[in-house]
């Protein structure tokens, strides 16, 4: 598959929780993360998701948040990645952010260079990547 957003993660649906209007699936990825999608309760008919299924979790760079130092505050995000930052590749005006999970995988994030600056962003740091269960789309093969 190919498609614009850069950060495309392949997971096995490992929970599964459906309401009345949208479901929540839970994936695990290959590294033991878990990244949280909510779809609306008719994608999960149509894409016949259930538990056991390879699943492909799409998120855009831009939707990821960099944290490095939660303040002792909690987040209502429920997708919460920790990993190293690999590349930090300025732009005019953003900066791209690739981080490495634990695992392997990697995630990208696009920042604005006065976040980059703000927050010490560096090569070798260890920060969180964070997204809304809500800016994740599933896919799933034909």
């Amino acid at each position: 598959m190919k498609a614009s957003a850069r950060n495309q993660f392949i997971g096995t649906v490992s929970d599964l929780h459906i309401g009345t209007v949208n479901a929540e699936v839970y994936i695990t990825l290959k590294g033991g993360e878990t990244i949280v999608a909510s779809i609306t309760k008719e994608s999960v008919k149509s894409l016949a998701i259930k538990i056991g299924i390879e699943v492909l979790a799409l998120v855009k760079a831009p939707q990821i948040i960099i944290v490095t130092d939660f303040g002792g505050f909690r987040v209502s995000a429920r997708n919460q990645l920790t990993g190293v930052i690999t590349q930090v590749k300025a732009g005019a005006v953003n900066t791209e952010i690739d981080i490495e999970l634990s695992g392997g995988q990697a995630i990208a994030a696009t920042v604005t260079n006065d976040s980059v600056e703000a927050l010490g962003l560096r090569k070798g740091e260890t920060v969180t990547a964070i997204f809304k269960a809500g800016a994740v789309i599933l896919a799933v093969a034909s």
